[in-house]
């Protein structure tokens, strides 16, 4: 939408188009005038953020609005296949669970239907005797609804792939692949990063995007361990997040947000919160673990440019050597 962010005090269509879509998810704003973006509709947006795993500002912002929109999209209410673009939406992380529970690796649960997906779908049919045709249908709803739940299976096969696939890694630095990203204002501390970690051996990228799908898409293609992006943030605490959503969380992604956030506590002029699980495009679409780290104030992270590049190099370190909480 092109007039985004939405805040309150504004008014017009596109607020009254948000206040509907909030209303239909059971965010009661009709109280409000129509098409004003009053206290009820920042009281609406934060409890929609809150559920989300956003950031909780009570304003319509980019990552907001996506999220509304594909919360919208109830599983069964059109079918769903592979195609391009992507179908993007709540039902098709319903889906994406539904498979991954019952042991067919539909990848993480990103709600995007992708390669993982469709194969995953495909393996459902044939294993459950249905046509093979890749589109999930009434017919295919059936079935797994009539499967349920595999007796004992409380994880998602996704998640536990991507704890197989990080214990096989070596613990070690050296050869690792990994992307520094930040969006402006951060170039002497990513640089400085990327300084510490090529003298480790790693092989780094360094991403200046704007757009967090763009980095994204770069990231996945460079073929990265790990993603670690930088954005400047106006108020405290620093923040490390990693991708989350209901069903499924990244154990990598986790695991070095618990690390570097233990590295930046020892920086005394830096408050820093606990790790928190976010809905992010960053996390999101990325393919391997990823954190965003959220710096404040910003005369601190440019006068300790230094001692954090070496805090986050022995996050990273630490983290190649225990890349999942044991």
């Amino acid at each position: 939408m092109d007039v985004l962010p939405l805040r309150h005090g504004d008014a017009g269509d596109a607020v009254r188009d948000l206040q509907q879509r909030l209303s239909a998810l059971g965010f009661d704003t009709s109280a409000e005038p129509r098409g004003v973006f009053g206290l009820l509709t920042v009281t609406a947006v934060e409890s929609f953020q809150q559920g989300r795993a956003l950031p909780t500002s009570g304003v319509c912002d980019e990552s907001t609005w996506t999220a509304v929109v594909e919360a919208g999209y109830v599983l069964g209410d059109r079918h769903l296949y592979l195609r391009s673009p992507m179908f993007r939406g709540d039902d098709v992380a319903d889906l994406q669970r539904a498979l991954g529970t019952l042991g067919f690796d539909a990848g993480r649960v990103d709600g995007i239907l992708g390669p993982n997906t469709d194969r995953a779908l495909r393996d459902f049919q044939l294993n459950a005797g249905f046509t093979t045709d890749g589109v999930c249908g009434r017919e295919v709803l059936k079935g797994l609804s009539r499967l349920g739940t595999t007796p004992g299976r409380v994880t998602n096969v996704a998640g536990v792939r991507e704890r197989e696939h990080l214990r096989s890694q070596p613990p070690v630095l050296a050869g690792r692949r990994i992307i520094i990203g930040e969006a402006g204002g951060l170039d002497v501390l990513v640089s400085a990063i990327e300084r510490v970690l090529h003298e480790s051996g790693a092989v780094v990228a360094v991403l200046h995007h704007p757009h967090p799908s763009v980095q994204a898409v770069e990231s996945n293609d460079f073929d990265a361990d790990l993603y670690l992006g930088f954005s400047l943030i106006d108020q405290p605490p620093c923040e490390a997040a990693f991708y989350a959503t209901a069903g499924f969380e990244s154990a990598g992604g986790k695991q070095f947000a618990t690390l570097l956030v233990e590295q930046l506590r020892s920086l005394p002029q830096l408050e820093v919160a606990d790790p928190v699980g976010r809905w992010l495009p960053i996390l999101r679409e990325t393919r391997m673990p990823a954190v965003v780290c959220n710096l404040h104030p910003t005369d601190v992270v440019i006068q300790q440019t230094a001692s954090l590049a070496a805090c986050i190099h022995l996050a990273i370190h630490a983290w190649v050597s225990s890349p999942i909480d044991p």
